[in-house]
């Protein structure tokens, strides 16, 4: 059985979860905007990867034995500059998500809820590698600069996550 406060932060990390789905929706409806299709194709996948975390982290919250609950997902922006500029949001993100689920094993080491840990551990090292990704994006798009290099990367994304 889950305990409450347990079942609370993790549903609390539900709806998070939703938000950046929202968030790289959103980014991917405006890089598709300005012509980035591999780019806007990334992001799509993206999304739905946060939206399947959402999916996973009630279906556990069920197995426990607990309410998986679903609150207000606030909006989400919708402008973003740069190709550059969208991706060290997305960089700046994945380190706040990354927040989030170290409190969240933090939780459940406290009610002292091992398989929770485990489980929990499973998003820490998929969060270490959404990070390390963004981060190597944003590297890559500061050596292209403006020109054709950026052009090849949308390609190269694009291509990734098919």
């Amino acid at each position: 059985m889950i305990s409450e406060k347990l079942q609370n932060a993790i549903n609390d990390q539900i709806n998070a979860e939703m938000w950046s789905s929202n968030l790289y929706l959103s980014m991917s409806f405006y890089l598709q905007s300005e012509g980035f299709d591999g780019f806007a194709s990334w992001m799509r996948k993206q999304s739905q990867e946060e939206l399947q975390h959402a999916y996973d982290l009630a279906d556990y919250v069920a197995k426990r034995g607990g309410v998986a609950k679903v609150d207000k997902i606030d909006v989400v922006p919708q402008g973003w500059g740069s190709v550059l500029e969208v991706f060290e949001h997305v960089y700046k993100h994945e380190c706040h998500v990354s927040e989030l689920i170290d409190e969240l094993v933090n939780v459940a080491s406290g009610e002292k809820d091992k398989a929770s840990q485990d489980f929990l551990w499973g998003y820490v090292r998929e969060q270490v590698e959404e990070e390390a990704t963004a981060q190597g994006i944003v590297e890559k798009l500061r050596k292209c600069g403006d020109g054709a290099g950026i052009l090849y990367l949308d390609e190269q994304l694009g291509k990734s996550r098919a």
